[in-house]
């Protein structure tokens, strides 16, 4: 059951991928804007139905999951429709609403321990979903580059990562972040596959609509397409993983080697047309610390 209500989420959130999903939503938004309601309740009803399943079930837990989904709706709809081309410091305090209480495990004390790592999974969907919905169907934020990637796009994100790779391989190393570099056990094209796949929907998918389509477009929208403003967002990346293992905490060699990891990934971003281009990137590099090193 686990998989398939995960497979779902995924399934949804790639939906506004499609240009019919994307323009219905706009325009029935335009029509009706109290529809932007209708996710939050579907999505905390959902939480809720499988916290019980989970028998994690809890009137706290329900309550924090029912301001974490609204929340954010009644700030976006507070502000008004789109099409925006330059966002707002409300825009800015959505995607903190939407980030940070999943950064710092917001309630994770109120879910029994073996229901945690599903259940924050599951938020982990809920939050991206409900980003796409308000950022992409009803504020129609401009740049977030939520699109089918062109052979192009994915190239750029290949040429990042062969960039990249021995920087963060040497500096790795240097760190004493990562072992030695070492062949799998038992090697195979499958196995490989299977976990670069792995990596990149629940991984790599996930951190760059926040990182990328969102923190950094609002950065670059509001200040400049900049250096700077590229630097900026790859140090948030960074910090993102102070809280971090496997070393001890704050983990700064992790900061360190995830934003030098954020500038190629904000880089590949930058030149595509679609945020798949840093997806891969990104996919790349976890994909070979995890079988290589």
């Amino acid at each position: 059951m686990h998989t398939l209500v995960l497979l779902l989420l995924l399934a949804a959130i790639l939906s506004f991928l499609s240009p019919v999903v994307r323009e219905r939503t706009r325009a029935g938004m335009r029509f009706r804007p109290a529809l932007l309601f209708t996710l939050p309740a579907v999505l905390t009803l959902l939480f809720a139905g499988l916290a019980a399943a989970s028998s994690a079930f809890s009137l706290p837990l329900a309550a924090l999951i029912l301001v974490y989904t609204f929340a954010p709706a009644f700030t976006a709809y507070a502000q008004g429709g789109g099409p925006v081309k330059r966002p707002t410091w409300l825009d800015c305090a959505i995607i903190l609403m939407l980030w940070l209480p999943l950064e710092f495990s917001v309630g994770g004390g109120l879910i029994p321990r073996p229901a945690q790592g599903f259940l924050h999974s599951v938020a982990y969907g809920i939050a991206i979903l409900l980003a796409l919905a308000i950022f992409i169907g009803f504020r129609a934020l401009e740049g977030m580059k939520y699109n089918l990637p062109r052979p192009r796009d994915l190239a750029y994100g290949l040429s990042a990562f062969l960039i990249a790779a021995p920087i963060l391989i040497a500096a790795g190393r240097l760190l004493d972040f990562i072992p030695p570099f070492h062949l799998p056990a038992h090697p195979s094209a499958a196995g490989i596959s299977r976990t670069f796949a792995v990596i990149f929907v629940g991984t790599a998918l996930p951190e760059e609509i926040l990182f990328r389509s969102l923190i950094q477009n609002w950065l670059m929208l509001r200040y400049g397409f900049t250096a700077p403003m590229l630097l900026v967002s790859a140090f948030i990346f960074g910090c993102a993983h102070l809280d971090n293992g496997p070393q001890p905490l704050p983990n700064w060699r992790y900061m360190i080697l995830a934003t030098i990891a954020g500038v190629a990934y904000g880089k590949a971003f930058q030149k595509a047309s679609s945020v798949f281009s840093s997806v891969t990137c990104h996919a790349l590099v976890d994909a070979t610390k995890h079988v290589f090193f």
